[in-house]
């Protein structure tokens, strides 16, 4: 049984594949640091877990950036995997956001997935209106419009891990009875974290699915990887300008720059500030006119 991972499957009698996940130890990672109320963490932790499901069907060196923005409390959450299942993501909030249920938190939303690949000449982009039932209804409706691919999601998250199941129905194949697609959606809906608790793989997805003959492959690391730097810091700093960055650092003593993904801090002292600066304009002076 495995954990921070992914494990695809197939139904052997059914033009069905799915993938089954579940973050815990990069999940709390994750989410080291930010201060999100349990409604929103949830949301996060559905999009975590949705986010790397897409993710491990796409080819190699291909990114998947799921982006929700609206009206509402939760003003905009961006969640971000490659094809080597390393994910990153954060929400920002307006408002009292606590007991809020998923449609009052998305209030007139939209969501973005956006596909980013090395075949492609530019990124690709699928956007659908929000659900008011939830993230995976939202979806299901994207997979349904931009790909005509029928699929069932199920997500959950809480303050431990965040987990979820793929159910698609194979591109171009005979679709699958009515009833079997019925009722493997059922089957995936009583998902519950306690059943995640030892773990995913073929034990998990067998006494799911008891009914089903399924393939299992090979399970998928999957970790928490956050790409900011003290140079990427730096560059914000640039943008600014040193007569900004100097009056922050004479206030406040020393200035932070805070990663909305990682909530890593990166501090800068006038010192830093005036090395900082220096060193652009000594690269400003060797540029060729």
């Amino acid at each position: 049984m495995h954990t921070d991972a992914v494990v695809p499957f197939v139904f052997e009698a059914l033009q069905v594949r799915g993938a089954i996940v579940l973050l815990d130890r990069s999940w709390q990672r994750m989410l080291q640091g930010h201060d999100y109320e349990a409604s929103v963490r949830e949301v996060l932790g559905h999009a975590a877990a949705a986010t790397t499901l897409i993710a491990q069907s796409v080819k190699a060196d291909s990114s998947i950036t799921l982006q929700i923005s609206g009206d509402g409390p939760l003003s905009l959450l961006v969640m971000q995997c490659g094809s080597d299942l390393r994910f990153r993501g954060m929400a920002s909030t307006q408002g009292d956001t606590a007991g809020l249920a998923f449609h009052e938190l998305a209030t007139k939303a939209r969501c973005a997935i956006t596909i980013d690949s090395p075949a492609s000449e530019r990124p690709y982009q699928g956007i659908v209106e929000v659900s008011a039932d939830s993230l995976a209804a939202s979806l299901e409706n994207y997979y349904a419009r931009s790909a005509q691919l029928p699929s069932r999601l199920k997500l959950l998250a809480d303050e431990r891990l965040c987990a979820g199941i793929l159910l698609q129905q194979m591109p171009g194949a005979r679709r699958p009875a009515t009833d079997d697609w019925h009722r493997l959606g059922l089957l995936a809906e009583t998902l519950a974290p306690r059943d995640f608790q030892a773990g995913i793989g073929a034990d998990l997805l067998g006494k799911l699915f008891a009914e089903d003959d399924l393939r299992v492959f090979e399970a998928r690391s999957a970790d928490f990887y956050c790409r900011c730097s003290r140079h990427r810091a730096e560059e914000v700093l640039r943008l600014l300008g040193a007569e900004d960055c100097e009056a922050a650092v004479r206030e406040q003593g020393v200035l932070v720059v805070t990663c909305e993904y990682c909530a890593r801090r990166q501090r800068f002292d006038l010192v830093d500030i005036a090395q900082l600066f220096a060193d652009t304009a000594m690269r400003g002076s060797d540029a060729v006119h």
